[in-house]
């Protein structure tokens, strides 16, 4: 029983090139993101006739049908900039995204809008500890990386959970209305697809999850704007498909 999660980071936000810690800021998309989402929709949407190869796009190993095809629900983080990039992305399947409080990213609390640069000379001792201890320290009024790990965890295991019972569960219907696709493997991979919408720093913490690797490895994981992951369940066991591509 397969159902694949199509993990996706929002797109560029306007003032991005500004290097600065916005966190929980809502900044909106830039008319750049924009683009970034639509042409990732249009992928989705559409599909890629060329191989997977170094030079090539990979194929989308996803249904090429159009509005109300394979995608069974997209949720999204509440901030705007995923929300828009959510919309975007669920309007030609008819679906208004679910938002998800806790798939927000990681606020830094009074470090918000600041550089790195600027952090480092207004708080030295607060970056000493940062620095040293990235796990577990907080910013005044922040979160900790494990903080946020608690609630995005907590969060994509409900949304999982929920339709990987789902899944099972259309599948025996279709099975005893004689409904069921000719090609039993095509059944299984295009039964239950959804789409998760979040941030940079969310989709690290899940991808750190989803591989079974110490969170300690979160940066280790490139997230580029308008990224998008594949993740399969089989019966609950993750198998990361493809990590931050970009059309």
């Amino acid at each position: 029983m397969v159902t694949t999660l199509y993990l996706i980071r929002h797109g560029e936000t306007e003032g991005s090139d500004a290097k600065r810690y916005k966190g929980s800021i809502d900044v909106p998309l830039s008319e750049k993101g924009v683009e970034q989402i639509e042409r990732l929709s249009t992928y989705i949407v559409q599909g890629c006739s060329n191989g997977l190869n170094s030079s090539n796009p990979p194929s989308p190993p996803f249904d090429k049908g159009g509005p109300g095809g394979f995608l069974s629900a997209v949720y999204c983080s509440p901030l705007s900039r995923a929300l828009k990039s959510a919309e975007i992305i669920a309007k030609p399947f008819g679906i208004k995204p679910a938002v998800i409080p806790d798939l927000r990213e990681r606020s830094f609390g009074i470090w918000e809008g600041m550089s790195f640069d600027e952090i480092r000379e207004k708080y030295p001792e607060e970056f000493k500890a940062w620095t040293g201890n990235p796990m577990k320290f907080s910013p005044m009024q922040g979160e900790s990386t494990l903080e946020v790990r608690d609630r995005v965890v907590k969060a994509l295991n409900n949304i999982l959970s929920n339709h990987l019972v789902q899944n099972s569960s259309k599948l025996f219907n279709m099975v005893q209305n004689g409904t069921i696709l000719n090609n039993v493997e095509q059944s299984l991979t295009t039964l239950n697809n959804i789409v998760v919408v979040a941030h940079g720093g969310v989709n690290r913490i899940m991808l750190c999850h989803l591989l079974g690797i110490p969170l300690e490895n979160i940066f280790r994981i490139e997230q580029d704007f308008a990224a998008l992951n594949i993740i399969e369940f089989w019966d609950k066991y993750p198998v990361v498909k493809l990590i931050n591509y970009t059309c």
